[in-house]
């Protein structure tokens, strides 16, 4: 499925008028209207089984929580994060390395620097931190099931914006690895983080950017099929097309930071 150009410039248009309130820090929350999710894929990881889920209307950020969100949250709440009380984080160089010094502002460690990337996403966060986040802001981290129904909609589809599995040329649908797992690949114009929204074109069916791709995102939820640890959603910039796909989860502790993940909030209806 190809969005016609003149889509493309209207979803253009709308995601700048929102953008003068996001630069001011107010996150920029779409309204999910309630529906039946058909979750899963029977193509997929065992976790991924088929089942019909009602979701209640609930809200969700349009974008991913930049470093420029976090640092006016860090700011303006004194907080602290895992990895930085820690002293490290895991950093993906061909395999998971504990690496020290990496945190939020350091995400491949101590020699590495958000410089110059306010609107990238930001990473090194666990779960608690993000949570932590959403709540200063009145809001919280999106459920299993709702993170899953804002990216696919009320259909079986396997990506945000249809069956067709992203490319690196031609129409860029998401900032994703190599083909063939796991590194990372510039092809889609970015090799690890891009600015978010930088993909419109793999929007979701109910508007929201990036639900495929840059980064992994935190959910609220535990992992069905790994009891303790939490589901990640979306894939990142690291890893293959199949691992993109909206029904696919990976499990983490909750008080670990990976340059490979990131999230966004959700609110109830009426908050």
């Amino acid at each position: 499925m190809r969005l016609a150009r003149p889509v493309l410039a209207l979803l253009a248009l709308l995601l700048l008028a929102a953008e003068p309130d996001r630069a001011a820090g107010n996150p920029d929350l779409v309204a999910i209207p309630g529906g039946l999710l058909q979750q899963g894929d029977p193509e997929g990881a065992p976790d991924e089984v088929l089942r019909d889920v009602e979701i209640a209307a609930f809200r969700m950020m349009r974008h991913e929580v930049t470093n420029a969100d976090f640092a006016r949250f860090a700011a303006a709440s004194g907080h602290v994060t895992d990895p930085e009380r820690k002293g490290w984080g895991w950093v993906w160089t061909g395999r998971w390395r504990k690496t020290a010094g990496a945190d939020w502002r350091h995400p491949a460690g101590p020699d590495s620097t958000i410089e110059g990337l306010a609107e990238h996403p930001v990473v090194q966060v666990s779960q608690a931190d993000a949570a932590a986040f959403c709540a200063f802001h009145g809001l919280r981290l999106p459920g299993d099931a709702e993170w899953e129904y804002a990216a696919r909609g009320t259909d079986r589809r396997r990506y945000p914006w249809g069956d067709a599995a992203p490319e690196q040329s031609g129409m860029r649908r998401a900032n994703f690895g190599t083909v063939k797992c796991c590194a990372p690949d510039a092809g889609d114009g970015f090799e690890r983080t891009a600015p978010v929204g930088d993909y419109p074109a793999g929007a979701s069916p109910f508007g929201l950017l990036d639900m495929a791709g840059n980064v992994w995102e935190w959910t609220a939820d535990q992992h069905p099929a790994e009891p303790g640890e939490f589901a990640i959603r979306g894939g990142g910039w690291g890893n293959n097309p199949y691992c993109l796909r909206v029904s696919y989860r990976h499990a983490n502790p909750p008080d670990i930071g990976l340059d490979m993940v990131g999230f966004r909030c959700a609110g109830d209806v009426g908050r």
